[in-house]
């Protein structure tokens, strides 16, 4: 394929990402590669590899936008004026339908880190951290004399539990959670976590 030039870096790297998201949401990560990427927009992969330091680094970009993503959907399920408990009962239940929705880039959320040899870069962080900070929003209002570390580990710990739960549906192995539906264990979840850290606010 001959090399083109019609396109600036941020635009070749717009479409590669643009593209990358169609393969993993079509096809699978396991079809996710530099080559499909270029063909796919049309370019090398010497071009894409001018843009990109690897394909770790183009598929770290994509869970990046993958966050956003998650960000966003998980924003516009909020309910004005809910209690913490609802709230976070809300998160969990959309947190469950993106992770159903979009099972292929979900799944390399935290399949790819696995790869990844250096920390994590700041850029990523961040985007993580929007995302960690809807559950510490709706935890705050709990807490009377408990610090932001305090409600930062909180939130990273009851989303672990969600988490748990996602990879069991993900998964399908329900069946070893007594027949619940995935909801309903996140609910329990939620309940159980909110009696206990509520008690530690006192």
């Amino acid at each position: 394929m001959a090399r083109r030039s019609d396109h600036s870096r941020e635009e070749i790297k717009e479409m590669a990402l643009n593209a990358a998201v169609t393969i993993v949401d079509e096809e699978g990560s396991k079809k996710l590669t530099a080559r499909h990427v270029a063909t796919t927009i049309g370019y090398t992969v010497g071009t894409l590899y001018l843009v990109f330091k690897n394909l770790d680094d183009m598929v770290l970009h994509l869970n990046a936008r993958t966050l956003d993503d998650l960000h966003q959907w998980l924003l516009d399920r909020r309910i004005a004026d809910a209690t913490p408990q609802q709230q976070l009962q809300v998160l969990a239940d959309a947190y469950i339908d993106y992770a159903a929705a979009y099972t292929a880039r979900w799944n390399m959320l935290f399949e790819s880190l696995v790869s990844v040899d250096n920390e994590l870069p700041d850029w990523y962080l961040q985007r993580l951290s929007k995302v960690f900070g809807l559950i510490e929003s709706a935890l705050t209002p709990l807490t009377n004399r408990q610090g932001q570390e305090a409600i930062v580990q909180a939130a990273r710990v009851l989303w672990a539990g969600v988490q748990g739960i996602c990879t069991l549906k993900i998964g399908q192995q329900l069946d070893l959670a007594g027949g619940q539906s995935t909801k309903e264990m996140a609910r329990m979840l939620i309940d159980n976590f909110l009696k206990g850290f509520s008690g530690e606010c006192r």
